[in-house]
């Protein structure tokens, strides 16, 4: 078997949802792996990682405002201000979504479904520089 690790990283610009799948299906394509396991995790506690519609733009434009009114940004609900008003609601949104996601590797190609996307989800008003970190393990 094997396993491979890379730190993939993502500069973020603020609120957004970020196509991240062209770059796992070209780790997962040069790792020579025919049949194994892709498992995702971002090191923050301010943006997740989701799997989602990737036709339809409207889909992810619907999310963000979903979590926009279920999530407040509105710093008389919080205690935790030290790093300015959106971060506690940027924590909170994470805890709701996934910070790690598993996708199974078949024909050296992930297994997702036709409308099927990985995305890197920031939270924070301001952009960042994210880690994404992909294990792969297989045959």
């Amino acid at each position: 078997m094997s396993c491979q690790n890379h730190c993939l990283p993502i500069a973020t610009r603020g609120k957004s949802l970020i196509n991240i799948t062209g770059e796992i299906k070209r780790l997962v394509s040069a790792s020579g792996i025919r049949e194994g396991l892709c498992h995702l995790f971002i090191r923050h506690t301010s943006a997740s990682l989701i799997i989602q519609e990737n036709a339809d733009p409207d889909v992810l434009r619907d999310l963000e405002t979903f979590f926009a009114n279920l999530v407040p940004e509105n710093p008389a609900l919080y205690r935790h201000r030290m790093e300015g008003p959106d971060d506690m609601p940027a924590h909170i949104r994470s805890v709701l979504t996934q910070t790690s996601t598993a996708v199974p590797i078949a024909n050296r190609q992930l297994v997702l479904g036709t409308w099927q996307g990985i995305y890197l989800w920031e939270h924070r008003d301001r952009g960042s520089e994210r880690e994404v970190y992909v294990h792969l393990s297989g045959e």
